[in-house]
């Protein structure tokens, strides 16, 4: 099985390679339009600011070639919000392959800290990235923007408010959460991710 990690100028590419290694995998990092299409799976991963980094992928064509991939693709962080329609991340208009606009954290009391860093809890689990999951698990996230439940909503964590943990649409599945940084939890979903 050929993978491809979607390189570009965001951070955690590196960590999604060890992830995959761990689990037997030798990915293709790469951002060759070739590559990516040919690929089994692609993961578009991403640590980064929004508005910069699809200035990026609009100068490099990127945007185009990841909206017209076919086969799974699974967004992680950055990469997911890069995936909905908007991000109020330096306002920019984003993939647009889940329609729904990314949001940034408000705090409500003095807790409430933002980002949004450490390990949380999925909740209404609801796609094939979840496969074998009986309880509620623990992932790490690190985010200070968020994607509000919607018809996509494929998981759910609570912090301030309940967000979207992972989005599904058709062949697009999306983490909030940082599944190479989440232990056995993360490395069972990439599998199942890899299985889909």
């Amino acid at each position: 099985m050929k993978v491809a990690v979607v390189k570009y100028n965001a951070g955690n590419i590196r960590s999604v390679d060890y992830a995959l290694r761990r689990i037997g995998v030798e990915p293709v990092i790469t951002s060759d339009e070739a590559e990516l299409r040919s690929a089994d799976r692609v993961i578009f991963p991403g640590v980064g600011e929004a508005a910069t980094t699809m200035a990026f992928l609009l100068t490099s064509g990127l945007d185009r070639v990841i909206k017209d991939l076919h086969q799974p693709v699974l967004g992680i962080c950055l990469g997911m919000q890069l995936m909905c329609r908007y991000s109020e991340e330096g306002g920019v208009g984003c993939l647009g392959i889940f329609d729904v606009d990314v949001k940034r954290f408000v705090s409500e009391q003095h807790e409430d800290k933002v980002p949004h860093m450490g390990w949380n809890t999925l909740m209404n689990t609801n796609s094939a990235l979840f496969k074998g999951f009986d309880k509620e698990e623990y992932v790490y996230f690190v985010h200070s923007y968020y994607v509000p439940v919607n018809e996509h909503t494929a998981a759910e964590t609570r912090y301030i408010l309940p967000f979207s943990a992972a989005l599904h649409k058709d062949n697009f599945y999306a983490t909030q959460f940082h599944p190479e940084k989440s232990g056995s939890v993360g490395e069972r979903i990439l599998k199942n991710f890899l299985e889909l």
